[in-house]
């Protein structure tokens, strides 16, 4: 356990949004027994939040837990949420949310701040109250939340935004990524929109003078996610950095940014080196990259087979990632990339491509795409391939393949 010295935050928060109330105002103007949260009546929450600045860690670890599981109870929202909420961004600057500790979180036992995992916690808040709100769900009666509570914690949002904004620039890089975090899950709110490209001008100082691979790459991310343009940084001496850029949807007609992801996609194992990713292996190996579903490679692959003008141009990518295909994969890579092979189904008796016979031909050496085929048996339904290794190969050799115009 160490105690971090406070340095100045060279961040301001972006946009106005009114000021926060003072910590104590939170607490005692608030009716709390008025309130519940997923165990009943809320005449404990302030007692947790206040311990939330003990001078004990393990206390201050208590109080977050038993918030998470009151306030914020399995991603559900109650009444106490938007006060506790509130309260917790009244606090975000006061040192004593700087002490490092190892079990802040109980998914994640890195050692960080406390103003990290409140940082996070206020992030997940946000995303709870932003379930449904483009779809015009109804408040509290599927978001999984108590009538009136969702619009509470919405009516905070740029109070919470503008406190937690202030940590972008912060010192500490575990406190910069969560408060990345929160702010992008606070600016879903569509009265926040308006802070986006004051935001974005954080961020790109980040980026300017960040060093760090992972941290550079959920910049760019969340830049190109937030519909900026990243085309600068497909000239970045980081292929990691370069391909991160070229996902944007800003860069969906860049023929630059379209070459980028397929020359990236030539080495799938460079890709999955780049980034600590999560993986069905180790799905706590780290967090998952933002605004990205799923691996990396898998991104990368899905926006090649939406942006190349044909399989032909798809051709290489493909045949580099056989190798990393299974039965168990096939939604991620290969079923695309069956789909974009035969954009207009396949037909009894037609003559395959010479990319088609090529790509078929890999997959049908490849044992392990074919184990439990039930499991791959509506992918070549939709193109009206026979999902039979068997069949596949006989199909193969009836057909001589082409010249191919692929090297």
């Amino acid at each position: 356990m160490t105690t971090q010295d406070e340095d100045p935050i060279s961040g301001q928060a972006v946009g106005v949004g009114g000021r926060l109330p003072d910590p104590r105002s939170v607490i005692e103007g608030t009716d709390w027994a008025a309130l519940e949260h997923a165990y009943g009546a809320a005449k404990d929450t302030p007692l947790r939040l206040l311990q939330l600045l003990d001078e004990d860690p393990d206390v201050q670890a208590g109080a977050l837990g038993l918030l998470d599981m009151s306030v914020l109870h399995q991603g559900s929202l109650y009444s106490a949420a938007a006060p506790a909420a509130l309260y917790v961004a009244t606090v975000l600057n006061d040192p004593r949310t700087l002490t490092v500790y190892e079990h802040y979180a109980t998914w994640d036992d890195r050692p960080r701040p406390l103003r990290a995992a409140l940082l996070r916690w206020l992030g997940q808040i946000a995303d709870s109250a932003a379930y449904g709100e483009e779809t015009d769900v109804e408040d509290g009666v599927e978001d999984g939340n108590g009538p009136g509570v969702t619009d509470a914690v919405r009516a905070v949002r740029g109070l919470i935004h503008g406190a937690v904004s202030r940590h972008l620039l912060a010192p500490d890089p575990t406190v910069r990524e969560a408060a990345l975090s929160a702010t992008t899950s606070l600016l879903q709110a569509p009265e926040l929109a308006g802070r986006i490209p004051g935001t974005t001008q954080i961020l790109r100082r980040l980026l300017a003078r960040s060093t760090d691979r992972r941290e550079r790459a959920s910049l760019v991310l969340t830049i190109g996610a937030w519909g900026k343009d990243t085309a600068g940084w497909l000239a970045d001496p980081d292929p990691a950095i370069r391909a991160c850029a070229a996902l944007s949807p800003g860069c969906a007609g860049n023929a630059e940014a379209t070459r980028t992801i397929l020359r990236a996609l030539l080495d799938p194992a460079g890709i999955d080196s780049w980034l600590l990713e999560p993986t069905p292996a180790d799905p706590w190996a780290a967090d998952p990259l933002p605004h990205i579903t799923g691996r990396l490679r898998h991104a990368l692959l899905a926006t090649a087979i939406d942006r190349a003008g044909d399989f032909e141009e798809l051709l290489p990518a493909a045949l580099a990632s056989v190798p990393f295909s299974s039965n168990l994969t096939i939604a991620e890579d290969w079923g695309p990339l069956l789909a974009s092979a035969f954009p207009s189904g396949y037909h009894q008796g037609a003559e395959l491509t010479p990319a088609q016979h090529r790509y078929l031909a890999a997959l049908a050496d490849r044992d392990v795409c074919w184990r439990y085929t039930h499991l791959v048996a509506s992918w070549f339904d939709d193109v009206g391939l026979p999902a039979d290794r068997n069949a596949i190969r006989a199909l193969l050799a009836g057909q001589q393949p082409q010249k191919s115009t692929q090297g």
